[in-house]
């Protein structure tokens, strides 16, 4: 176990606004993980782009680095056992360089393996539930690892057990993904749509690639953490009812209601390519919030509050923050 103190959170958020983590703890394999007691647990980080720290960090944070790959193959199918170190579009590359079809939609998806189930990344008609065959989840209570079964998981749309119930109570440590020798394309997604129904897995791994890189910025340019927040699903009534008010705009029919793009609600609420006070809306995808400079967290939180309460006032829609906001004792704050 290494032990760091006074880190710049820079390093650990790629929205980097500049705070401070007090103590940052790098675990190597389970026995690191046995070494913490309770009652109070550290907050677990992946890569960090997908969390903002909002102030300075006094609660510990953890990273579990370790990150090995095995593999159990049958006839047509091959189960990964991949650490949660590892980073995803790192295994997503290795995946296609090993001829398995199941990732390639995912690919380009910053952050690690281990954060991937928390909120069940998805991308272009794929989401990591539809690969994902269990999670090993080590559990402070117990002091042991859990596996977890998929079908145990809750997995939902960018949701799961993980930012329930078992938020706090442990940390990921491995996931089992279930990958195909055969084709398994899935290319019923604007921009793969255009591919021939042969597509080879090169093609639409490198597709998807393209498409990412000109709709988002590159967090190592411009920090952000991606799409900020979540599609919401609203009812067919109410989707009818704001339709007859804007026509353009777009649904996609769910199991519980119509999912609306977040991205259409934030532009028609006129904020696309608007910054004040160095943070913004990209000019190319409204839905990333970009930090163009900015010095503490107090104008992001002003920009995210009205953000969602304009959404609200105009479409009685509640915005809900995709990325994990952190205050500086660890706990996730959404400004209202």
């Amino acid at each position: 176990m290494q032990l760091l103190c006074q880190q710049a959170a820079e390093q650990y958020s790629s929205f980097r606004l500049p705070y401070q983590l007090d103590q940052v703890f790098l675990a190597a394999d389970i026995a690191d993980l046995k070494q913490f007691s309770g009652p109070d647990y550290p907050t677990v980080l992946g890569e960090g782009t997908n969390t903002i720290f909002l102030a300075t960090q006094h609660k510990p944070v953890l990273r579990y680095l370790a990150k090995a790959i095995s593999q159990h193959a049958d006839t047509d199918h091959v189960l990964l056992h991949v650490e949660a170190g590892h980073n995803w579009h790192q295994l997503v590359n290795w995946t296609i360089e090993q001829q398995l079809w199941g990732l390639e939609n995912l690919a380009l998806i910053p952050g690690s393996v281990g954060a991937a189930p928390v909120q069940n990344i998805g991308a272009y008609g794929v989401e990591l539930s539809d690969r994902c065959s269990y999670v090993d989840f080590y559990d402070w209570q117990r002091r042991e690892v859990v596996r977890i079964p998929a079908s145990e998981c809750q997995f939902a749309y960018r949701d799961s057990i993980f930012k329930q119930q078992l938020q706090g109570r442990g940390v990921i440590v491995a996931l089992g993904l279930t990958l195909s020798r055969q084709p398994l394309p899935v290319l019923d997604y604007p921009g793969l749509k255009e591919l021939p129904k042969t597509a080879s897995l090169q093609q639409i791994f490198e597709t998807v690639i393209q498409i990412r890189q000109s709709k988002l910025p590159d967090y190592r340019q411009l920090p952000n953490c991606g799409s900020f927040f979540k599609n919401p699903v609203i009812t067919e009534r109410q989707f009818q009812l704001i339709r007859d008010g804007y026509p353009t705009l777009p649904g996609y029919p769910q199991a519980d209601g119509v999912k609306v793009p977040a991205a259409w609600l934030i532009e028609q609420a006129g904020f696309k390519g608007v910054v004040v006070d160095n943070v913004g809306c990209y000019q190319k995808q409204p839905l990333v919030i970009v930090n163009y400079g900015l010095v503490d967290s107090a104008p992001l939180l002003t920009l995210i509050a009205t953000i969602r309460s304009t959404v609200m006032r105009r479409f009685a829609i509640e915005l809900e923050p995709e990325v994990r906001l952190l205050n500086g004792a660890g706990q996730h704050h959404v400004p209202t």
